[in-house]
């Protein structure tokens, strides 16, 4: 099996870009990451920026099983924040989100860590779609509330707290964090997309529709159009990192 991916930004409505992330190929798969950083243009730029760096650092230099170079990375990851807000007070609340993958072959198969909304998707090579990690914003809090019919879902969907984080990388101990349960196997033709929450503009539909495009640049092209053409007023960073499993 093969693996192919391309990454894209865009940064929106805003004057600045607090997202990064890295795709790199490594030992006949690929480990991505990508981070949404928070606390204006310097803070959320730094704080992504030393995530992903730091993040892809330790998962090189680890020779332990992968969750663990998992978690180590993003420990690390974590590390570098707190050291950057000790040598600067002025960056003090910066932090971000962030979702790593590491992709395997022989079997293809994916897992991942992450910490916040930046959302993972797998896109089957039958068209569905189907969020892999767990989102720790309030969203699924209010989602619960319409559920029950405390409020509409008209309400819920504008809900102004709807984006607010239960758990981000700040520097501080990590009360919340999404690991894979176990390898989770892959398929030709799958897609994995990691985004920054840019993309929630776009229904999951037509994530899973433009995802399938003929190639992972082609398809990371076409979802920030999609964004963009969407017209959302106050429209934040979109980046998204795809990879496409190929055939023998």
């Amino acid at each position: 099996m093969s693996f192919e991916f391309a990454s894209r930004a865009a940064q929106g409505t805003r004057n600045y870009q607090e997202d990064t992330a890295e795709v790199r190929a490594a030992g006949g798969g690929v480990v991505a990451v990508l981070a949404d950083g928070m606390g204006g243009h310097v803070g959320g730029a730094l704080a992504s920026g030393l995530a992903c760096k730091f993040f892809l650092h330790a998962f090189s230099q680890s020779a332990e099983p992968v969750p663990a170079r998992l978690v180590e990375a993003l420990e690390l990851a974590n590390a570098a924040i707190a050291a950057g807000t000790a040598e600067d007070r002025k960056l003090r609340g910066m932090g971000c989100t962030i979702v790593g993958i590491a992709l395997q072959p022989d079997p293809d198969r994916i897992e991942w860590v992450s910490v916040g909304d930046s959302p993972l998707y797998l896109v089957r090579r039958n068209g569905t779609i189907v969020r892999l990690n767990e989102d720790h914003s309030l969203a699924p809090e209010i989602d619960r509330l319409a559920e029950t019919g405390r409020i509409s879902w008209e309400e819920a969907r504008t809900h102004p707290q709807r984006h607010v984080l239960r758990a981000a990388l700040t520097g501080t101990e990590l009360d919340m964090v999404d690991r894979s349960p176990q390898p989770l196997a892959l398929e030709p033709g799958d897609v994995v997309v990691l985004a920054s929450d840019g993309i929630h503009t776009l229904p999951e539909a037509d994530i899973a529709r433009l995802a399938a495009a003929a190639t992972p640049d082609a398809a990371a092209g076409s979802l920030l159009a999609a964004v963009e053409a969407a017209g959302e007023p106050y429209q934040d960073n979109t980046t998204v990192v795809v990879v496409r499993v190929g055939g023998p």
